[in-house]
C-alpha cells in the first residue's frame, strides 16, 4: 500500500474516507489509535493507505473534490 494523504484532520480523514468508499477504493487509514499513545492531543497524522494500483483514480478523485493539494507526494 501506499500513502495517499497524511494529515491530522479527522474531519479530512472522514470526507476522503468517504470519497474513496463511494467510488469503491479500497483504502486503509494507518495510526487511528496513536491517539492513546499521544494522549488525545491529535499530534500525530494519521495516514490513508491505498493499492498502487489505484492510485490515479484516487488523486483524481481528491483533485475533483477541491482537496488535491491534501496528497502525499510519493516518488
Amino acid at each position: 500500500m501506499i500513502e495517499l494523504v497524511r494529515t491530522n484532520d479527522p474531519v479530512l480523514i472522514s470526507f476522503i474516507e468517504s470519497l474513496l468508499r463511494d467510488a469503491e477504493i479500497g483504502f486503509f487509514v494507518a495510526d487511528q489509535n496513536m491517539s492513546i499513545m499521544e494522549g488525545s492531543l491529535g499530534i500525530l497524522p494519521r495516514r490513508v493507505m491505498i493499492d498502487p494500483a489505484d492510485e490515479a483514480e484516487a488523486r483524481r478523485l481528491l483533485r475533483d473534490a477541491g482537496i488535491g493539494g491534501e496528497t502525499a507526494e510519493n516518488e
